[in-house]
């Protein structure tokens, strides 16, 4: 089935768009992918709209462009599993949905994950696991995010903060305040 630009989960990554670019103060381009289909299966997944979309941005800027790739369920699994992509600098997996165990290819990578509590749909406690497992090579965050729910409706500003903040902070290398000037202060492991 092919994403609908209306799909919730693609508006829903507006907010999140938006609040980067902001963050960014025009020093940073910001792109939302709409995949091709919605879901994932052994066919098409949405890695292959992520590589291709570093592939046009490499066209379009040079190989050498810095990315931060951010993601929300699927999206997030998408980029954590893209992240290896030489030009990818940054990871944000927001409420990432994962396997237990996934095998997740990344090294010398930041990568920050945001998690709610109360999240039904994608396991905390799998995205906990594939964080400790890239602590291994890769500058890990973990917010969790006390009452947030799968849609990142419910404390909507933390989410979209962090990610955006967590961009600015390692692709622009400025200072930012909150839970990610923790991260970056070296606390892996917040709950806000």
């Amino acid at each position: 089935m092919r994403v609908s630009p209306a799909h919730r989960s693609v508006l829903r990554m507006i907010p999140t768009a938006a609040r980067t670019a902001l963050a960014g103060r025009g020093r940073l381009g910001v792109y939302r992918l709409l995949n091709t289909i919605r879901g994932w299966d052994t066919h098409q997944t949405p890695v292959v709209d992520v590589e291709w979309a570093l592939d046009q941005l490499g066209l379009e800027f040079g190989p050498e462009l810095p990315v931060a790739l951010i993601g929300h369920s699927l999206g997030g699994r998408a980029a954590l599993l893209a992240g290896g992509a030489p030009q990818v600098r940054t990871v944000v997996a927001l409420a990432p949905w994962l396997y237990p165990g996934e095998d997740v290819p990344l090294r010398g990578r930041q990568v920050l994950f945001v998690h709610g509590d109360e999240d039904r749909v994608a396991s905390a406690t799998r995205a906990m696991s594939v964080a400790r497992q890239l602590e291994v090579e890769n500058d890990v965050g973990f917010i969790s995010v006390l009452g947030g729910k799968h849609a990142m409706l419910r404390r909507h500003g933390v989410f979209d903060g962090a990610a955006a903040d967590f961009a600015v902070s390692t692709l622009l290398h400025e200072p930012v305040r909150g839970p990610v000037s923790a991260i970056m202060q070296g606390r892996s492991w917040l709950e806000v």
